[in-house]
């Protein structure tokens, strides 16, 4: 069944806070809690759009797929701050960027449901803004489930996300290689492999209060069966990231556009 459009506005802009904890890198057993001013911006054009799923450039839409542009990235780690690492180099931030395939699999509009299958392929730049350079390529396939006016009452969406993680050698070494010259007795040289780099799940709520937005999330993580398990910079193969934010209304759009529920 068609989902039925509704009129809401081109933009809608905020300002608020979120407080994030997660581990350094995936598999570490050392954790980072930030409290972070948070931008709340919501487009909603006809080719570029910010949302709640995050910034992107749709290129060509029907009603089974959808090509866009998808972001990630990872936080910079001290090396002297992290005692699996202590002596190496620092990991700068990374940016990945690259096209997303979305598979429509199911849509029902009467529940508020959509599944899709979710395609990323993306480079991995790593940079401390005095130099940048490559350090690979990821493919997340994802099952993505989005559901609106939830058991938590209405306004309420609901989203889950499970699929697995693959990189190439560059990606896996640049978090989990250990070159020779950084090698100890306690940390043996360690080359990394391209494939299989684990699992992942998310779930995630939100709800658009008339003045404010709220939005919280639980993600698991696994390297178990991953090529890098064995690396000596994994001390747990199993972690977990949370989140939680919430950012105020200042302002919105006085056109409106017709977004499909």
């Amino acid at each position: 069944m068609a989902a039925p459009a509704a009129q809401k506005p081109l933009w809608e802009a905020g300002l608020g806070v979120a407080v994030i904890d997660f581990p350094d890198y995936r598999g570490s057993d050392e954790r980072q809690t930030f409290v972070l001013p948070l931008p709340y911006l919501v487009y909603r054009g006809e080719v570029f759009q910010s949302d709640r799923d995050g910034a992107r450039s749709k290129f060509f839409r029907s009603e089974r797929l959808e090509l866009d542009i998808s972001l990630n990235g990872s936080i910079p780690v001290s090396s002297s701050d992290n005692a699996a690492r202590t002596g190496m180099s620092d990991l700068d931030p990374t940016l990945e960027i690259g096209p997303s395939l979305k598979v429509r699999l199911l849509r029902d509009a009467d529940r508020g449901a959509n599944l899709h299958l979710t395609l990323p392929v993306r480079t991995v730049i790593a940079t401390d803004f005095t130099h940048t350079h490559n350090v690979g390529w990821t493919f997340e396939p994802r099952l993505d489930l989005d559901l609106k006016d939830t058991w938590l009452g209405e306004g309420w969406n609901v989203g889950v996300g499970v699929g697995p993680l693959f990189g190439d050698k560059r990606f896996h070494n640049y978090f989990f290689g250990v070159p020779a010259e950084f090698a100890t007795a306690l940390r043996p040289a360690y080359v990394a492999p391209s494939g299989y780099g684990g699992l992942r799940a998310l779930i995630a709520v939100s709800r658009r209060f008339p003045s404010f937005w709220f939005g919280a999330f639980v993600r698991g993580d696994t390297l178990v069966g991953s090529v890098m398990e064995s690396s000596p910079l994994v001390r747990q193969k199993e972690s977990y990231a949370t989140g939680l934010a919430i950012t105020w209304m200042l302002g919105e759009s006085k056109r409106m556009v017709e977004v499909e529920e």
